[in-house]
């Protein structure tokens, strides 16, 4: 399993980021996390496989709509494997 950390930056709070990327993650079988920094940066930890992990982050770059504008994203590859059961959004 592929486990990332993913730092978004832009336009990515109050437009949805959060449900959206959490709707992409249920659709893609991505387990994993994500929440809003003060910094106005959106933060994601995912896992799953090569193939869910990459059309995950093919969606998440685009974002949920016109509203939303992504201008940055930090991808690390995460070698410690957490036990995430779900994608959830955390407040």
């Amino acid at each position: 399993m592929r486990h990332i950390h993913i730092v978004v930056a832009g336009r990515v709070q109050g437009v949805g980021f959060r449900a959206f990327t959490q709707q992409v993650a249920v659709e893609n079988d991505i387990v994993g996390w994500v929440r809003n920094h003060k910094n106005g940066s959106v933060e994601i930890e995912a896992a799953g496989n090569d193939l869910q992990i990459d059309q995950f982050l093919e969606k998440v770059k685009k974002g949920p709509s016109f509203f939303a504008k992504v201008k940055n994203i930090e991808i690390t590859e995460v070698d410690s494997e957490k036990d995430y059961r779900n994608f959830e959004i955390k407040y």
